[in-house]
């Protein structure tokens, strides 16, 4: 089946998330694990893509769900990353891949109250659904910053992303704000494949580096972070990378930059598409 054309797709309107910086009044906020998912959007009859296109899920998978959008995550257990893109990208849905999954859902963007009424909704609605794939983001509150970073580094040495600051007193609103931060260890971005650079040594026949350009044109060479497989199959050309790095240089390139995964959710002129590449990846 082809895609649909680009034009034609209608994103949903998600809220998104801005970086973690000190300062925020820690009070207000309410803490989750990131997953490390896709993420999908269920707008009262149907999954969508952060980019608007259809999930095919199984009937069984959201029957009996409700006519209310609900945002959250298709998750298969941290380090499982590669296992949701396949399963999602499916045209026809294989039951037995779609049984590894779980919908982490995180909000009620219809509801209309501040998120510290929008929480106990949700788990009241994810409760009435009582399905085990279905769940419910667990939310905390964190007594103080030091306490925020025993979070994040429990998560990360557990193998997942980071954590999410989701301010209690914030209505959802499309587009990025401080309303929802993100926390990692690491930083990480995106870039486009514009070449295979030939290894030398041990790496003599296959990938050395990716030659890539960033959104405001900067190229760079990303050497490390590949496995075996990715070295002898690297990333197509035009494909869309992301990387982790450690801050930039004052020429505007990252620093110690590492490959961390395909980002296919976007084509070779930055449009997202689920189809149009090998995988994909939709998070907040």
């Amino acid at each position: 089946m082809v895609a649909p054309a680009f034009g034609q797709l209608k994103s949903p309107p998600l809220l998104l998330a801005n970086l973690y910086h000190p300062g925020i009044d820690l009070n207000d906020y309410w803490v989750s694990e990131k997953y490390d998912g896709m993420r999908a959007y269920w707008d009262g009859t149907q999954l969508k893509t952060r980019g608007g296109e259809t999930i095919h899920a199984p009937h069984w998978f959201v029957s009996n769900w409700p006519k209310v959008p609900m945002d959250g995550e298709l998750w298969a257990g941290r380090g499982n990353f590669a296992a949701v893109i396949s399963t999602a990208r499916m045209q026809k849905p294989d039951n037995r891949s779609w049984r590894q999954l779980r919908f982490m859902v995180f909000d009620l963007p219809a509801h209309g109250g501040p998120f510290n009424e929008r929480l106990p909704a949700l788990q009241h609605i994810v409760g009435a659904i009582n399905v085990s794939w279905v769940q419910a983001v667990r939310q905390e509150k964190m007594a103080s910053h030091t306490a925020l970073r025993e979070k994040l580094l429990a998560v990360d040495r557990s193998g997942g992303e980071g954590v999410m600051l989701h301010r209690g007193s914030s209505y959802y609103k499309a587009g990025r704000s401080d309303d929802l931060l993100k926390m990692k260890l690491h930083d990480d971005a995106e870039a486009r494949v514009l070449a295979h650079l030939p290894g030398k040594g041990k790496h003599e026949g296959r990938l050395g580096a990716l030659l890539v350009e960033m959104p405001n044109g900067l190229r760079f060479r990303i050497g490390t972070g590949f496995s075996d497989a990715q070295r002898a199959e690297p990333p197509d050309i035009g494909a869309w990378v992301t990387y982790r790095h450690q801050g930039f240089h004052a020429s505007g390139l990252p620093r110690f930059a590492s490959f961390l995964r395909i980002r296919s959710d976007m084509s070779s002129d930055g449009v997202e598409s689920l189809h149009s590449l090998s995988s994909a990846q939709v998070s907040r």
